[in-house]
């Protein structure tokens, strides 16, 4: 028998937020350039206030977490002015965050501690 392999989903990344008037939520736009995945941690860009992978080693802005993608995002050609970005008070499902490629466990640790300041929990689950 063959698996059936899905793509994630929200369901499978979000797992709580609080719902007062989108409070866990902002529409944010997203710089030209990024093809971000759902579940993408990203940063903010100091000088523009638009959003891009999230960079531990950048000097940008990026190198500080500023929460979550809630859907995938292209913004190859042109910025992107209708993502959505979990913000803050919210708990994900680990398997489902997209790190930055290659980001040591460090660095990892260091962002996992910056979104908890956000109220953003990484959790384990199935």
């Amino acid at each position: 028998m063959n698996a059936i392999n899905e793509p994630l989903n929200l369901g499978n990344l979000l797992k709580y937020e609080e719902d007062c008037l989108n409070y866990s939520r902002e529409q944010v736009t997203v710089a030209s350039g990024q093809n971000l995945e759902l579940g993408a941690v990203v940063g903010r860009v100091t000088a523009t206030g638009k959003l891009k992978r999230f960079d531990p080693v950048a000097t940008d802005g990026t190198e500080d977490v500023a929460g979550i993608l809630l859907g995938a995002i292209d913004a190859t050609l042109i910025q992107r002015d209708d993502a959505l970005l979990l913000a803050r008070h919210a708990i994900v499902a680990s398997h489902a965050v997209a790190w930055p490629a290659g980001i040591a466990a460090e660095q990892k640790a260091a962002a996992i501690a910056a979104l908890e300041a956000r109220g953003i929990l990484i959790r384990q689950s199935a």
